[in-house]
Formats: C-alpha cells, sequence, structure tokens
C-alpha cells in the first residue's frame, strides 16, 4: 500500500520562528490549559505524536517514560537540547502511518497540531488506535473547518469550499481542516468513545493579541473552553477519547528495544546492532544514531 505524502519538518526552525519569535504566546497558553484539563494524572508510557521540538513534552511530567515521536530528525535534535536525554524520554523518528511500535503499548498518546498536516486522517488514527491499551487515553487536536471566520466568508461568498460539508479541506498544500462530525465518525468508528470536547483559540485575532496580553487572553480562552461539549466554532478543537475493547493490558517493556516492532514485516525481535536495529525477519536496518531511532526508510 503507498503511503500517503508526508509533511516534512526537516531543517525548520519551527520552534523559533512560529513559536518564539511569531507571536504564538497566546495559543500556546491556552493549549496548555486544555491539555491541563485532559491529560492523565499519570501513567506509565506515553506516545507523543508529532513532538516537534518537545514544546509540549514538558506538560506531560506526570508520566514515567515519554516516546518523543517526531517525522523530522532536526526537530527531535531540539527536542534533546530543550528536554535532555533520560531513560524518561526515547526519541523516535517515524512515519504516522506506519508505527513502528508492538500493538496496544501505551496507555496513553496525544497528537497536538499533527492531524493537519494528514492527507489520509482515518488511516492515520487507525494506527494510533493499534498501538493504544484497552482503556487508553488520546488527546487529539485538529484545525476545524467549521470555524465562525470560515462561515462568515463562505455566506458572503468571499470563500468557495463550504464549512458544512463533512469532507476534509485542504487549503494550503498538506494543510487540512475537519469538521468535528467528521473527526468523531472517524473515532467512534475506531472504537474510541469522547469523553470530553474543548474549544480553542477563541481570541485567535492579530489585533486582540497586540491590545491583550498572552496570560490575559489565555485565561480568558480557558472559560470558553469548555462551551466545546455544546458547539466548536473556533480554528482549533481538542478531543479527549478513550480506546475500547478487554482491559486486558499488555505489559510495558522495560527495555526501550522491545518497544519496537519492524514498520516492513511486523517482526517484533529486533536486534541492537550499535548504529542500527536489525530485524531478523526481513533483513531491515534500521538507523539508530546520535540518541535517535531512525523508522522512516531503511538503510541502504
Amino acid at each position: 500500500m503507498t503511503n500517503p505524502p508526508i509533511c516534512n519538518y526537516e531543517g525548520s526552525d519551527y520552534q523559533k520562528s512560529f513559536w518564539e519569535q511569531g507571536g504564538r504566546a497566546y495559543e500556546d497558553r491556552a493549549e496548555a490549559i486544555a491539555l491541563k484539563r485532559m491529560l492523565p494524572k499519570f501513567g506509565k508510557l506515553m506516545l507523543e505524536l508529532g513532538a516537534g521540538a518537545g514544546r509540549n513534552t514538558p506538560r506531560y511530567a506526570g508520566f514515567e517514560r515519554i516516546v518523543v515521536l517526531d517525522y523530522s530528525t532536526t526537530q527531535l535534535a531540539q527536542a534533546q537540547e530543550r528536554l535532555g536525554r533520560s531513560d524518561k524520554y526515547i526519541y523516535v523518528a517515524a512515519d504516522v502511518y506506519r508505527l513502528p511500535f508492538l500493538d496496544g503499548l501505551f496507555d496513553s498518546a496525544t497528537m497536538i497540531r499533527v492531524l493537519h498536516h494528514m492527507a489520509d486522517a482515518p488511516r492515520a488514527l487507525a494506527q494510533v488506535r493499534n498501538v493504544l491499551q484497552p482503556g487508553a487515553v488520546f488527546i487529539l487536536e485538529f484545525a476545524n473547518k467549521l470555524n465562525f471566520k470560515a462561515m462568515m466568508r463562505y455566506l458572503i461568498g468571499k470563500q468557495k469550499w463550504s464549512p458544512f460539508t463533512l469532507e476534509p479541506v485542504e487549503f494550503v498544500e498538506l494543510n487540512f481542516d475537519f469538521h468535528p462530525k467528521a473527526v468523531r465518525q472517524w473515532l467512534a468508528g475506531l472504537g474510541f468513545s469522547i469523553e470530553k470536547t474543548l474549544t480553542v483559540s477563541h481570541f485567535r485575532l492579530g489585533l486582540l493579541k497586540r491590545l491583550i496580553p498572552a496570560g490575559l487572553l489565555a485565561a480568558l480562552d480557558g472559560l470558553f473552553q469548555p462551551t466545546g461539549a455544546l458547539w466548536q466554532f473556533t480554528p482549533s478543537v481538542f478531543v479527549k477519547a478513550k480506546m475500547g475493547g478487554e482491559n486486558k493490558q499488555r505489559e510495558i517493556p522495560l527495555e526501550v528495544l522491545d518497544l519496537f516492532k519492524c514498520p516492513e514485516c511486523g517482526g517484533e525481535d529486533l536486534q541492537d546492532k550499535t548504529d542500527h536495529l536489525l530485524c531478523p525477519s526481513c533483513q531491515s536496518r534500521w538507523a539508530a544514531h546520535d540518541g535517535i531511532y531512525d523508522f522512516r526508510e531503511t538503510m541502504k
């Protein structure tokens, strides 16, 4: 099966240019409020999908171990600089469409500002479902096509695509907005039950961000976030979903090597060869360099 196209941030200074110097302090603080409301207080093994440079990773401090996953090794190197190297963090470069982990492994996962890059969102969500334990919590953020600005632009004729239809809209290459109902349907079809919905970034307007301090604006945003249980008209929506199934949780391996399976053949007995991991089943070799396990492409 051919993989959908990948949005690759290799070589990007996204953390610095977008978050630190891009006037996004309000959005960052508003997302922190939403995560605090949804995150379990503690857990064994968290999967952070699309972690980038580790902006949100410190907010998962209640988990014993965190797999920090991104497609870009540049972003992961920046995450290492931010978080350090310890047994708590496992840095993995991988494609969300073919995750290199054992099934039923994680007791929690987050995917924040990542789904909007997925050309095949249901396929990506199915991969997340596969690696979660029964009863695991999955916190998903998605870009909402049914936002107030899009509705107004459509109604006055300044926008061709309808925000009211269920199909995703690609407004820029590999940047998609999704209808909340469609996301709920995908999650339900995969066996998730939705426990909480929050609307985030109610005040994502340049004028407001210039006039009102980021902390105050985020606090106001926090007051409105619970209205997501009733309607979703903000550009960003957070969903807390719970994995269904029988409560037969898999024992979490103590060794990092035992977390992985081969993305090529699914083999679970990868061998550590110092600078790479070898799959004895299909002979695929996966690079392991400078603290990052790279499962994007097999070594030549």
